[in-house]
């Protein structure tokens, strides 16, 4: 059986104001995909309301280290009240949209999840061996490195909604 190791639990950005919701997308997708992250999507739910939009994105990017060793994030987009306003920045007018976002980051590390080691219980056993002694420092290295990926997309986004923040 798979074993999913938790890394991050349930880590919130929240931002309202004015931002892109197309910026946004193409920056989590070129994220993803300069990191060689295959992409799952979960969910894409979007809704008009009288007050704005409610749209609601689930995503699941995995990244395969080894062929017992992959990385998880899995990132929820909540974004309500979305109204297109137009703005004036530098003489130029501008369609952006406003209102709010939170964005969940989970991060997992996943192990045999081609369940090679599943075939008869001697081996179960020694997968159980390997992964408290043995594959420890691999353990503890990708974990970090799915750490590092979810604060990097993390600062990015942060670092996109702040460019909008100061218009």
């Amino acid at each position: 059986m798979t074993e999913r190791e938790t890394v991050i639990d349930k880590l919130r950005l929240t931002y309202e104001g004015l931002f892109s919701v197309q910026d946004l997308y193409k920056l989590i997708d070129s994220y993803f995909e300069d990191r060689n992250y295959d992409k799952r999507e979960i969910k894409n739910y979007e809704t008009v309301k009288p007050e704005g939009k409610f749209i609601e994105l689930e995503m699941e990017p995995w990244k395969k280290y080894t062929d017992y060793y992959r990385n998880i994030i899995h990132l929820r987009i909540l974004m309500d009240n979305i109204k297109e306003v137009e703005i004036e920045k530098e003489g130029h007018k501008i369609r952006v949209n406003q209102g709010k976002v939170q964005i969940i980051f989970d991060g997992y590390i996943e192990t045999d999840y081609e369940h090679k080691w599943e075939s008869n219980a001697m081996f179960f056993f020694l997968r159980t061996l390997y992964n408290k002694y043995f594959y420890l420092p691999y353990t503890m290295r990708y974990t970090g490195s799915c750490k590092a990926d979810i604060q990097a997309l993390q600062n990015q986004i942060k670092d996109l909604l702040n460019v909008y923040r100061k218009r």
